[in-house]
């Protein structure tokens, strides 16, 4: 899984060809934001937590830090990431490169308001040295996103 398999989701709205690679690594929000040229806030960091039933993916603003108290409002539980093997082995992405879309498994995706500022943003595409740049409507649309959530301060 990974790149590939993000490009092959793409498809669909033809984007395939619109995955960015780069040579240097942007598997963190200030080496993605340095790649790009672009503020840290832009980059949409795609956070694996455990959920009731099943694991769930919260995308974020990459200058926006998860907010325990919010988080736990928002869907009554305390926040608790995945490990990095589990991460991979339920998304089909290494930690880096995690993406809300081209998952191995069937996922809720939330989409936090840390995102509203900006008209476009990031999301990396399966590995540790790529990205997508997508508007909010498109992050929804390729994410199937359940909902906008608020679990996150900046």
């Amino acid at each position: 899984m990974g790149i590939e398999e993000a490009r092959a989701y793409l498809k669909r709205w033809n984007r395939d060809g619109d995955v960015l690679e780069f040579d240097q690594s942007s598997a963190t929000v200030g080496l993605a934001a340095r790649a790009l040229g672009v503020e840290p806030g832009r980059i949409a960091k795609t956070l694996s937590f455990r959920g009731r039933e099943r694991p769930m993916l919260v995308v974020a603003a990459g200058d926006a830090r998860i907010d325990n108290k919010k988080f736990k409002a928002a869907f009554g539980l305390k926040a608790s990431m995945l490990s990095p093997e589990e991460a991979l082995e339920r998304t089909g992405h290494p930690v880096g490169g995690i993406c809300p879309f081209g998952l191995a498994t069937d996922l809720d995706v939330y989409l936090d308001e840390s995102l509203r500022r900006f008209d476009h943003v990031y999301p990396a595409c399966g590995s540790g040295n790529s990205a997508l740049r997508c508007t909010l409507a498109q992050l929804e649309e390729y994410s199937a996103a359940r909902a906008w959530v608020d679990v996150c301060s900046v």
